[in-house]
């Protein structure tokens, strides 16, 4: 078979796994049939690496995984090809803009132990995120002030909280002050009420790094397929010769005119990638 992209860039949450946090069988055997044909497969996602990991796993051979809204291009099999930290002055800095914020301030860092993930409390974070909390536990940290664990770069700086709540989170990032010194990434999801606000280096993005890792391999843009659901995925498929949106994306991603594949109750990666590849035989 002849395949007619080279590269399928998929995001993972609201996107690849339905609402029980599984990967769809359908979703699963059009990824490995789409290896099988010779085409690159990366998952790009706001998840940490070691969060994602699990997911990963799950497709039963190695490949890239762009990580961390773009911030961290690392192999399943833990071979690291790029990395994007949020220079340490700037995260001191933000930190200290958005001190308003800081009981809903999260820093990451780019290693797999206590710290890897720092907060002020996580009683103060919000029920609507506990599950990561718990999930997580293992790796996070309590640190007052937060600006304390700034002693090397962070992968990103996060600011997670209900809707409402980060309105004026989102506003005061966006209000000039950091121009040229960041980039700020937005997944929401309306049924949770949840809201998370990404801070990363300027220029980063999943569309940046997923440019970065196509010219890595030789492949054009028109030959690149992605997939997403959410405010995230917006430069990634901008990027994309072959852009595909959820069914369960927004109204606001829809309106750009990409076409609509089914939603990820209903194997919308399988359907979308079927309209590329063809049917199983």
């Amino acid at each position: 078979m002849i395949a007619p992209v080279r590269l399928i860039a998929v995001d993972i949450d609201g996107t690849l796994i339905d609402s029980s946090l599984a990967i769809p069988s359908a979703n699963l055997q059009a990824l490995r049939r789409a290896h099988d044909a010779g085409v690159q497969v990366v998952l790009v996602t706001g998840r940490r690496h070691r969060f994602a990991m699990p997911v990963a796993g799950q497709l039963g051979f190695d490949f890239c995984l762009i990580s961390s809204n773009g911030a961290i291009t690392r192999s399943t099999a833990g071979h690291l090809y790029y990395a994007d930290m949020l220079p340490c002055s700037v995260a001191h800095d933000l930190c200290q803009y958005m001190a308003e914020f800081s009981a809903c301030t999260v820093l990451t860092f780019d290693k797999e132990e206590r710290g890897a993930i720092v907060v002020e409390r996580t009683d103060e974070l919000g029920t609507n995120i506990q599950r990561w909390i718990d999930k997580n536990r293992m790796y996070i940290e309590e640190v007052v002030p937060i600006t304390t664990a700034l002693v090397c770069d962070p992968v990103q700086a996060m600011f997670c909280g209900t809707i409402e709540r980060m309105k004026p989170a989102e506003l005061r990032l966006n209000d000039g002050t950091f121009a040229g010194r960041i980039s700020l990434s937005k997944t929401q999801y309306d049924f949770r009420d949840l809201c998370i606000l990404d801070v990363l280096k300027h220029g980063c993005s999943k569309g940046s790094a997923l440019a970065r890792w196509a010219a890595h391999l030789g492949i054009e843009r028109g030959d690149v397929m992605a997939i997403g659901d959410n405010y995230n995925d917006t430069e990634m498929l901008e990027f994309a010769g072959v852009p595909y949106v959820m069914a369960n994306a927004s109204e606001d991603l829809k309106r750009n005119g990409w076409p609509v594949t089914l939603d990820n109750e209903a194997c919308g990666v399988a359907a979308a990638i079927e309209k590329v590849l063809g049917a199983p035989r």
